[in-house]
């Protein structure tokens, strides 16, 4: 071994940590670790109108109010409109669809969207200083979420998108 060699070795062993502070640096790493799946897991909710002072209109900026924040990539756009509402014996209801889609420069016009429907409802028997209740569910799904009980994922729209657009292009090869 030359001169410059045994220099660059012995450089590298100058910068190795001892023993007793790399298994505190491998703490804090884990550490670090266990935060980052732990924020992951947050849900994030806003907190609800009470029925008394529901609007379609506040429903609509509420929707608007969760979607903010949600982890999604500025790239999503969206527009949210309000369906109908829907008298029940025990409940009033409010629905909402929220359509999302991802244009770029070179299509302008997204090749498919993603539906996300959201029901506000108002009990009847509850008194009406308790807040409205929510729920949504994808468009491609039956399955009910409540927002303070599931984070949203953008992967779920993702999701819906690819599948309209494989199928479109079966469709379209037949």
């Amino acid at each position: 071994m030359d001169k410059e060699e045994e220099k660059a070795a012995g450089g590298e062993k100058d910068h190795m940590p001892p023993e007793d502070e790399r298994s505190s640096r491998e703490e804090c790493l884990s550490e670090a670790k266990e935060k980052e799946k732990e924020t992951q897991h947050v849900i994030k909710n806003i907190p609800w109108t009470a029925a008394k002072n529901f609007t379609v209109q506040t429903g609509w900026q509420q929707i608007e109010e969760l979607i903010s924040t949600w982890d999604i990539h500025e790239s999503w756009l969206h527009h949210s409109e309000f369906l109908e509402e829907e008298e029940l014996k025990d409940s009033k209801r409010y629905h909402y669809r929220v359509c999302w889609g991802l244009p770029t420069c070179r299509k302008p016009i997204p090749r498919a969207t993603a539906s996300v429907y959201f029901v506000i409802v108002i009990s009847k028997s509850k008194p009406d200083t308790e807040p409205v209740e929510v729920f949504y569910r994808l468009e491609s799904s039956r399955l009910i979420r409540r927002p303070e009980q599931c984070q949203f994922r953008e992967k779920w729209l993702q999701d819906i998108i690819e599948n309209k657009i494989a199928c479109a292009e079966r469709l379209a090869s037949r």
